[in-house]
């Protein structure tokens, strides 16, 4: 029920997979399975994993689109670490685009982020004291057409990974509504609300979606239960 829009290539859902961040003591985390970038879909990934596809237009009273950003790639586990071939994001992006009629926009860094969970780690802190702007490889025009914008991303370090602002701050988001949705390993939302209501004037910020990397799989009733409270499933 998706339509993937403005990538380069398609984008790979339906797979556990997530990154996410936060800070501990002596060491960083990153909110989420264990770091995987929103790079591009790993050439190995199972025939299964869905793909993207046309899908029927969204309602005329409410066109949806579901933009992200995910990473693949060695990850947080369980205070652990392992490997995903699709990021946890990535999968539940695929969750959700299965559910709600939506284009599907997968945010690509200009620079990917490395495969490494350590070098990720030092990567974002990095960006989140420089307050940067990661470059988009594959931006958006518009999303004028859109009534509600599901932003998903991992949590890192406590809030969504910088080129999540990069992607906010360069367009029009007056008059939509933005719906949050997160991978976390520790920080749930993180600071995904405020940061988006600074970074989209006139946008209305709804009840986001928050799952534990770990959990990703496993959260079909929690997602079909986050669309129903907000009117989209």
């Amino acid at each position: 029920m998706r339509t993937n829009i403005g990538s380069q290539r398609p984008a790979v859902l339906g797979r556990r997979s997530l990154l996410r961040g936060a800070l501990g003591a002596g060491a960083t985390v990153l909110a989420g399975v264990p770091v995987s970038g929103c790079s591009a879909p790993s050439p190995g990934r199972p025939a299964s994993s869905p793909s993207a596809r046309p899908a029927t237009p969204a309602p005329a009273e409410q066109s949806v689109l579901l933009a992200y950003f995910s990473r693949a790639g060695e990850n947080y586990y369980y205070g652990g670490r392992n490997h995903l071939d699709v990021g946890n994001t990535e999968a539940l992006a695929g969750m959700i685009s299965t559910r709600v009629r939506c284009d599907v926009h997968r945010i690509e860094p200009a620079a990917p982020y490395p495969d490494d969970y350590e070098q990720t780690v030092g990567r974002n802190v990095r960006e989140q004291n420089a307050d940067a702007r990661p470059a988009i490889a594959n931006p958006l025009r518009s999303i004028e057409r859109y009534d509600t914008i599901l932003l998903g991303s991992p949590i890192w370090n406590v809030r969504a990974p910088m080129i999540m602002s990069t992607f906010t701050e360069s367009l029009d988001f007056s008059g939509k509504t933005v719906l949050p949705v997160t991978t976390y390993a520790m920080s749930g939302l993180g600071t995904t609300e405020r940061d988006y209501a600074a970074s989209c004037p006139g946008a209305t910020i709804g009840a986001g979606l928050a799952v534990r990397g770990e959990e990703v799989a496993q959260a079909g009733a929690d997602v079909d239960a986050w669309l129903r409270r907000v009117n989209l499933l």
